[in-house]
């Protein structure tokens, strides 16, 4: 504090100085008076807690109690804590819906909402708090776009259900759908599933998206190490919490911002580690939204040369049987990291949101909090890379005359998978499920959903409804499905999405006809229907463009500004590629 009653003696570099000093700054420390703030939170650091707390999924209904343990932290710290909300979508419960539009479109409006705040309050740093999917991609991308000193949170994820003696999550209950269709499952016990697959508060629990993306921020360096893998009401999630308020401070005295920390090996870093987990295939899209954000050069390409060089070592839920607190259990997410990092297949020098190098905070892991020696973990779901559960990571990026520009698959199973068979064509989800659902599927098929990507759907819905249903039915194996929609990370079985480019804009995908016979193959990375350029080029003059599904409203608005898939369907005009 200043003689000066009007002065709080902020450092000039922090932007709340421009609230909270000065006489003409009084109407303003007015109006934070009001809200219960007193001079000493007026002196401090002002730190923005984003939270997406809401009723609508399990995934964000506990985090009110997440934030309030960083809000503890940063006060404790001695920061000024201003928590404020956004949007969440539960993908979920919005899969299989016209709802599910809204999920990817959220991404955005979580980036741009915090974005806002932080920018309109003058905050000086940020905790970003999230739960659902595409909270965690939002809440990153907007920490990058402000460049404030932030700390991602994770919620934590749900605890395994338990059916039949073993543990379950929500992939069995869709997967249920499929196979109650078929007649392999009756209602009771799909009642029985239903109501046991979700136990509590907290995100999917297998290695899908929300914690795909959890992981990814430690490998990236904006969360700590260690951060991801406490599950959502476990005292460990609460103390995590309150650390990363406190770390907020550490970074705004030290000046550290996700441009300082974010760089080409941090995001190789993130794809090795997306790999090796068997991860998402949501996490292509999302890790290429947040390079271009950050001005980092990454191309969809660079995911599948980093996948061959970097085996699969965790056997997790959707293609295994276990799931995050599984892994948890035994060290968390730095395990696996360290695991890649002894076999070079990881930059160790890549900094991280403590100022400490990747390197650096393994040890301080080892040394200070207990993380098991390598020899000491006993988990028949992880593997050492000399002795791999597959040869190669999970992501495949596959091109040809059906995907110029590229397509994404996750393997799950046999990675030497290789089909041929003809198209059964559906302009939308709803009906490819009717389809499945009435057993017409026959071995052999390759199901083909177009008109749902970024623009095309728009919001580039998730399958999982869809996928489960192929799988519940008892083609897992033997039918493929490709669109230029995405899956969910609990998606498994050879469905290849993010077909770019989309068919709304006149892609490959749009061309197809029924009957047409595709080819995937995996180990060549193909893509391709049996058609000459000359009759695609004839189909392509008689194609005419389709109107946008939506005239009006938040949907238009976003038919008219995502971006193509294999750029991560970013909606930034700055950051789109010439």
């Amino acid at each position: 504090m200043t003689d000066d009653p009007f002065e709080r003696g902020k450092s000039e570099r922090l932007p709340s100085r421009d609230v909270t000093e000065g006489a003409d700054r009084a109407p303003h420390r007015a109006m934070f008076r009001a809200m219960g703030f007193d001079d000493e939170d007026l002196a401090s650091p002002m730190v923005g807690v984003a939270n997406p707390a809401a009723d609508i999924t399990p995934c964000n209904v506990h985090l009110d109690d997440v934030a309030a343990s960083a809000i503890e932290g940063i006060d404790e710290a001695g920061g000024m804590p201003i928590e404020f909300g956004t949007i969440t979508i539960s993908d979920a419960i919005s899969m299989g819906t016209e709802g599910m539009k809204a999920s990817l479109i959220s991404r955005e409006v979580i980036a741009d909402s915090v974005e806002l705040v932080a920018f309109g309050e003058r905050m000086d740093a940020l905790v970003t708090v999230a739960g659902c999917d595409k909270n965690l991609p939002g809440m990153m991308m907007a920490a990058i776009r402000t460049d404030l000193p932030s700390v991602f949170l994770y919620g934590g994820s749900i605890m395994p259900g338990e059916h039949d003696g073993r543990d379950v999550t929500i992939v069995q209950v869709f997967e249920g759908v499929g196979a109650y269709g078929t007649g392999e499952m009756d209602a009771d016990e799909l009642d029985e599933l239903e109501r046991n697959a979700c136990p509590g508060a907290g995100s999917c629990g297998g290695m899908f998206t929300a914690n795909t993306m959890a992981a990814i921020s430690e490998a990236l360096g904006l969360a700590p190490l260690g951060s991801a893998s406490p599950p959502a009401e476990d005292h460990e999630r609460y103390a995590v919490a309150r650390r990363a308020g406190e770390l907020a401070l550490e970074c705004v005295e030290s000046d550290r911002r996700p441009s300082e920390i974010l760089s080409r090996e941090s995001f190789e870093n993130a794809i090795a580690l997306q790999t090796a987990i068997g991860g998402s295939t949501n996490g292509v899209l999302h890790l290429l939204a947040l390079a271009r954000e950050a001005d980092v050069d990454l191309e969809i390409d660079d995911f599948d040369e980093i996948s061959r060089r970097t085996p699969k070592i965790a056997d997790l839920q959707p293609g295994g049987a276990r799931v995050m607190n599984d892994l948890h259990e035994v060290g968390g997410v730095p395990v696996v990291i360290r695991r890649l990092l002894e076999a070079d297949r990881f930059h160790a020098d890549a900094r991280t949101v403590t100022g400490r190098t990747i390197a650096e905070e393994l040890r301080v892991l080892e040394d200070e909090h207990g993380l098991p020696a390598d020899e000491d973990i006993d988990a028949d779901f992880l593997y050492p890379v000399t002795g791999p559960k597959e040869p190669e990571g999970a992501i495949k990026i596959l091109s040809g005359n059906l995907a110029p520009d590229g397509a994404v698959l996750k393997a799950t199973g046999e990675d030497l998978f290789h089909h041929e068979g003809p198209a059964r064509i559906f302009e939308h989800e709803e009906d490819a499920m009717a389809y499945v659902q009435e057993g017409e599927i026959s071995s052999g098929d390759v199901i083909v959903i177009r008109n749902e990507g970024p623009r095309g759907g728009p919001g580039m819905r998730e399958m999982l409804g869809v996928t489960a249903a192929v799988v519940g039915a008892g083609h897992e194996d033997d039918v493929a499905l490709i669109t230029d929609g995405r899956f969910s990370g609990a998606t498994r079985g050879p469905m290849i999405g993010h077909v770019a480019p989309e068919a709304f804009v006149g892609g490959p995908i749009a061309l197809l006809e029924d009957g047409d016979e595709i080819t995937v193959d995996v180990p060549e990375r193909r893509l391709e229907v049996g058609l000459s350029e000359d009759e695609l080029d004839a189909r392509r003059e008689a194609w005419e463009a389709p109107e946008p599904a939506y005239a009006g409203g938040v949907l238009a608005k976003y038919c008219r500004d995502f971006g193509p898939a294999d750029d991560g369907a970013v909606t930034n005009p700055g950051l789109k590629r010439e």
